[in-house]
């Protein structure tokens, strides 16, 4: 019996210091997270880290905030706390769709203060450079491997739509509400494809058609950024649009050395064509609309103003000029134009965030649209003037969301 209890004594022992040496294995890995494993944690996706002989290199793509500069603003804390190299650069390349948008830049000799708050250590963000250019190691950076790949994650973001319009003297408003949800996955680099439905809610003075479930934007995207020209952005989109249009659509950005001005163009080549109810009609290809003009961007005050020529569906040719002041959860903007065989007119328009403004995804999520926004044509005008929208997502807020001068403003003020 003494013999038995002693091997039962001994077979306790080992099995608790085995257990012992398991959970302080457990919680030295729990202690020693790389920064990219950190950084998928928080949410991010496409991540990897490269290093040379000067430069740290870290690769990410928020899918973790709904505001950009919130989002690279978690990106850098988490760094600075757990990844700044000692005695290099560091440097941060920013993906939206896995092509890199901007980066970020820490010199080695800048020396960063850490205020004390509540007795936690809280890292400033001061001496981060905010860039369209991607350094000399983006070459190596992208062959890295990707952690928490976005291709074939599928997210179905529903889009709230209002519409108003004033025409009856007996009646304030007509109002349309509709919930637009889109299904939204890239199965490579840059590409997109995007499928939405039209669930109208509520239709108070609107056509018929308005009042059936359709679908509305079928379209496949390809996004660039081209190799000869490290800040000139490109887009091109095929399939049926809003505004009942189908065909092709070009967009191309050149951001110039200073950021602060840019140069953009679009050519679209598309006909009349949409759904009634399930029933699809279309006409030819034949009409050709265009766009080319500029921008200026006053850092100061987060405003961008811009003057482009363009040329509308019935073909009349004009030019409009915007300016919009951007916020951390809102876009403001007023704009006016001049055309062909029309009256001048003009109005303003806002975007705002919708929240939640955290999420997270695994490869399928259910979210409400990052932005809504609406226009008022102060001059009420029903037929001239008009364009399209390729996909659901483009907006005067998606279009500054990777300002280098937005994004530095939104990191000192986050």
């Amino acid at each position: 019996m003494k013999e038995k209890s002693k091997l039962t004594v001994w077979m306790f022992g080992v099995f608790f210091f085995l257990t012992s040496v398991s959970v302080q294995a457990q919680l030295k890995e729990d202690l020693t997270f790389s920064p990219v494993d950190l950084l998928v944690k928080l949410g991010f996706e496409n991540v990897s880290c490269t290093e040379s002989e000067s430069e740290r290199v870290y690769v990410i793509e928020n899918a973790a905030y709904r505001l950009s500069g919130v989002g690279i603003s978690k990106a850098i804390d988490c760094i600075q706390s757990n990844g700044l190299p000692l005695g290099k650069n560091c440097r941060i390349i920013v993906l939206d769709n896995n092509v890199p948008q901007i980066s970020l830049f820490y010199h080695r000799n800048n020396q960063l203060s850490v205020p004390q708050q509540d007795s936690i250590k809280i890292p400033a963000r001061e001496g981060w450079e905010v860039s369209c250019g991607l350094g000399d190691n983006w070459k190596e950076a992208r062959k890295a491997y990707r952690h928490n790949s976005s291709l074939f994650k599928v997210d179905i973001v529903v889009y709230p739509e209002v519409s108003l319009k004033n025409l009856v003297i007996t009646q304030v408003y007509q109002v349309l509400f509709n919930l637009s949800p889109a299904i939204e996955v890239s199965f490579w680099k840059g590409m997109k494809f995007t499928a939405q439905m039209v669930f109208p809610i509520y239709n108070d003075g609107y056509s018929v058609n308005d009042s059936k479930i359709h679908p509305r934007v079928i379209a496949l995207s390809q996004s660039f950024r081209l190799p000869w020209r490290g800040t000139t952005f490109a887009r091109i989109s095929a399939g049926l649009f809003y505004s009942d249009r189908y065909g092709v659509d070009l967009k191309v950005k050149h951001i110039f050395n200073d950021a602060r001005f840019s140069a953009e163009g679009r050519i679209s080549y598309t006909g009349p064509g949409g759904y009634e109810g399930f029933r699809f009609h279309y006409g030819s290809l034949s009409r050709v609309t265009w766009s080319l003009g500029g921008s200026f961007y006053l850092p100061l005050y987060n405003t961008q103003f811009s003057l482009k020529a363009e040329k509308y569906l019935l073909e009349e040719k004009g030019v409009r000029f915007d300016m919009t002041r951007h916020f951390r959860y809102c876009s403001v903007g007023f704009y006016a134009m001049a055309a062909q065989h029309a009256n001048k007119n003009g109005g303003f328009r806002f975007q705002i965030a919708l929240p939640p403004y955290k999420y997270k995804r695994k490869w399928l999520r259910v979210t409400p649209s990052k932005q809504m926004g609406m226009a008022y044509n102060a001059g009420n005008e029903r037929y001239y003037y008009k364009t399209f929208r390729a996909l659901p997502e483009d907006n005067m807020m998606k279009e500054n969301e990777f300002n280098p001068y937005f994004i530095t403003s939104e990191l000192f003020n986050y």
